[in-house]
C-alpha cells in the first residue's frame, strides 16, 4: 500500500458561517478562522477543510455559487483569504476547499446568459428541456422536495436543478463548460491551496435522454437517483479532470458520493484509477432512516453499524482509501445520534471518537465535535435557517396538513441546522462566537459545553481527541494496519483488531449506557495484553486480564496485545 501524507492526516471541517465572527455582524468569517488557527494547531489536526466561501446569494448557505473567483462578502476579501492561507501554512497545516461544480447559483453569470435565449453561447452550459404533455420534462424529484425542474418564462423551457431551484445543474457534456471548470480549479491551486472536497461529484453525468423514474408519488414525481448518481460518463469526466488539473499538484481530493457501494468507491478512488484520493459514502449515516427516507427516523442497530463499517474496511483494503466521519455540516451531531448527549455525553463522545479514529482511513473532525457539541431542539420552525427544512415544512405541514409536532421531532433529530449552530467558544454572550446576534441561534447548552471549559479540564473530550491524534501520528499501525472485526455477535460491544507486521491492537467500544462483559474470542486465544494505549475512563485492574473484560457505560479501550509467553 502506498504511503501518502493525506492517508496519515487528520482533517478538521469548518463551516465558516458558524465558526467565528471577527467583525460583529453575527456571521462567521475568514478572519475569524485565522484568529482560531492556534486552537486547531493545539488540537493537532493537519488539514482544514472549509465549506464554500465563494460569492453566493446564500440560498443553500454557499453551495449556490454566483462567482467562483470571488469571496462571499460576509466572509471577507481575497486578501483575507490569502492571509488565512499563509497563516495555515505557517503552522504546518494544509487547506482543502469545497469544489461545487454539479451546479451553480441561478445568479452566476453563466446562467444569467444561459436563460436569455435558446441560441445564447452559454445556453448549453446548463440542462434545458421543453415540457412534456403540459408538465415538466421528466418526473424527477429534487433533493429539497418537489420537482427537479423549474419553468423559465423567457424561453418557455425548463432547467434541471437536483437541489434548490436557485441551483441549476451544469451540463458536463459540454466541453467548454469543463474547460471553464478546470481553469477555475487551477486558479485556486495556483494560490497554494492543498486540495478539494468535491460536492456531489458523482452526479455530474446524467443518463442520456433523462428518462422518467419508476414508482411516482401521488403528485407524479419519483426519485431518479439511478439516472444521475454514478452516471455513464462520470469516470471519464473525473479522469479528464485528474489529467488536466489534479495530477499536476501534490494535493488531497475527496469526493462526496451518495449512493455508492465499495465497488463504486474503488472506481472513484482506486490506487491505479487516476481519479480521486477517497470518497465520502453515506451507508452508515442512513442507518436511522426508515422506509420513508431521511425524515422517517428509526432506531439504528449496532449490528448494522458493524456490518456497514466492516464491509467498507474489508473491501477497500489495499485497493482504495476510506474517509472516516460521523459528523459534517449536513449531518446531526454524532453524540446525540450514536451516543448519549445527556448522562454520558463525555464518555460517549470519547468512545465514538475512538471507534472512528482507530479504523483505517483518513478521519474527519467536524467543528465542535472535539468538545462534544450536541443537537439543538428549537421550539419553532421560525428558528431554523436551512432551505431543506423550510421546503420540507411547506410541503408536509402547510400543503399536506401533517402533524407539525411530529415533523419538528424529526427535524430535532436529523435537521442539518443541528451542525450549524455557532461554535461554542466560551460561556459568555453568544458563546463567544460573535458580539452581535448570530445568524442562527446558539445552542442553549453553551454555558456548560464550550472550548474554554474543555481546555481547562485535563480530562475533557478535547484533550482526548489530542491523544487520539498523537496516537495516530506515532503509530503507523493506526494508519496502515489491517482491520478485523471480532466478537461480531456481541449485542453491546463493537470490537476490532488492527494488525501490522507482528503488532496487534485490540479496540473495544461499549455502545450503550450499561455495563457489559467482553469474553476473549478464540481467534485471540494466543494473546495477552501488553499495554493500555488509550482509554476513556480511569483504568481498573479488571482490565488487565484479557480473558474477560468488564466495560463501563460507553467505555472505550485501545490495547496493545502480545503473544502468550
Amino acid at each position: 500500500m502506498q504511503h501518502q501524507w493525506w492517508k496519515e492526516a487528520v482533517v478538521y471541517q469548518i463551516y465558516p458561517r458558524s465558526f467565528k465572527d471577527s467583525n460583529g455582524d453575527g456571521i462567521g468569517d475568514l478572519n475569524g478562522i485565522t484568529e482560531k488557527l492556534d486552537y486547531l494547531q493545539e488540537l493537532g489536526v493537519d488539514v482544514i477543510w472549509i465549506c464554500p466561501i465563494y460569492a453566493s446569494p446564500n440560498d443553500d448557505n454557499g453551495y449556490d455559487i454566483s462567482n467562483y473567483y470571488e469571496i462571499m462578502k460576509e466572509f471577507g476579501t481575497l486578501q483575507d483569504f490569502e492571509r488565512m492561507l499563509a497563516e495555515i501554512h505557517k503552522r504546518g497545516m494544509r487547506l482543502v476547499m469545497d469544489l461545487v461544480v454539479n451546479h451553480t447559483s441561478d445568479e452566476h453569470a453563466w446562467f444569467v446568459e444561459s436563460r436569455k435565449s435558446k441560441d445564447n453561447p452559454y445556453r448549453d452550459f446548463y440542462i434545458w428541456r421543453p415540457g412534456k404533455n403540459g408538465r415538466e420534462p421528466n418526473n424527477w424529484l429534487s433533493y429539497f422536495s418537489g420537482s427537479a425542474w423549474q419553468f423559465d418564462e423567457t424561453t418557455g423551457e425548463y432547467y434541471l436543478h437536483l437541489f434548490s431551484r436557485k441551483q441549476p445543474d451544469l451540463n458536463w457534456e459540454n466541453d467548454q463548460l469543463r474547460k471553464a471548470v478546470y481553469e477555475m480549479m487551477r486558479f485556486w491551486l495556483d494560490k497554494g491551496i492543498d486540495g478539494f472536497r468535491m460536492d456531489v461529484i458523482n452526479h455530474i453525468s446524467k443518463v442520456p435522454g433523462l428518462p422518467d423514474a419508476p414508482n411516482p408519488n401521488s403528485q407524479g414525481y419519483a426519485w431518479g437517483g439511478e439516472f444521475f448518481a454514478n452516471g455513464p460518463r462520470v469516470h471519464e469526466f473525473i479522469q479528464e479532470m485528474n489529467r488536466e488539473v489534479l495530477s499536476h499538484y501534490d494535493i488531497m481530493t475527496v469526493g462526496e458520493t451518495g449512493a455508492v457501494t465499495p465497488h463504486d468507491a474503488i472506481l472513484y478512488a482506486g490506487e491505479d484509477r487516476h481519479e480521486l484520493n477517497m470518497v465520502f459514502q453515506f451507508e452508515h449515516t442512513d442507518l436511522d432512516a426508515g422506509p420513508g427516507g431521511k425524515w422517517d427516523v428509526v432506531p439504528w442497530k449496532l449490528s448494522d453499524l458493524k456490518e456497514v463499517m466492516s464491509r467498507w474496511q474489508y473491501e477497500l483494503y489495499g485497493k482504495a482509501w476510506n474517509s472516516l466521519y460521523l459528523n459534517n455540516h449536513d449531518q446531526p451531531r454524532s453524540v446525540s445520534r450514536f451516543g448519549d448527549d445527556k448522562k454520558y455525553r463525555v464518555e460517549s463522545a470519547k468512545m465514538l471518537a475512538t471507534f472512528l479514529h482507530l479504523q483505517q482511513g483518513t478521519p474527519y473532525i467536524y467543528q465542535g465535535e472535539e468538545i462534544g457539541m450536541t443537537n439543538v431542539a428549537f421550539s419553532s420552525i421560525e428558528d431554523y435557517r436551512d432551505v431543506e427544512i423550510h421546503n420540507l415544512w411547506r410541503e408536509r405541514v402547510i400543503e399536506s396538513g401533517e402533524d407539525p409536532e411530529r415533523l419538528l421531532q424529526a427535524i430535532h433529530q436529523k435537521g442539518r441546522d443541528n451542525a450549524r449552530t455557532p461554535m461554542q467558544w466560551n460561556a459568555g454572550e453568544n458563546a463567544g462566537f460573535s458580539t452581535a446576534k448570530p445568524w442562527i441561534q446558539v445552542n442553549p447548552n453553551y454555558r456548560e459545553i464550550n472550548v474554554e471549559a474543555e481546555l481547562a479540564n485535563p480530562n475533557s473530550i478535547f484533550h482526548y481527541y489530542q491523544q487520539l491524534i498523537q496516537l495516530r501520528k506515532q503509530n503507523p499501525l493506526v494508519v496502515y494496519g489491517r482491520y478485523q472485526l471480532i466478537s461480531e455477535e456481541h449485542p453491546d460491544i463493537y470490537a476490532y483488531t488492527r494488525t501490522m507486521n507482528e503488532n496487534v491492537w485490540l479496540v473495544l467500544c461499549n455502545f450503550y449506557g450499561r455495563e457489559t462483559v467482553w469474553e476473549k474470542p478464540k481467534e485471540l486465544a494466543s494473546y495477552q495484553i501488553a499495554e493500555l494505549k488509550l482509554g476513556n475512563y480511569p483504568i481498573q485492574s479488571t482490565h488487565l486480564s484479557i480473558d474477560h473484560i468488564s466495560l463501563r457505560p460507553y467505555e472505550a479501550l485501545v490495547l496493545a496485545l502480545q503473544p502468550n509467553l
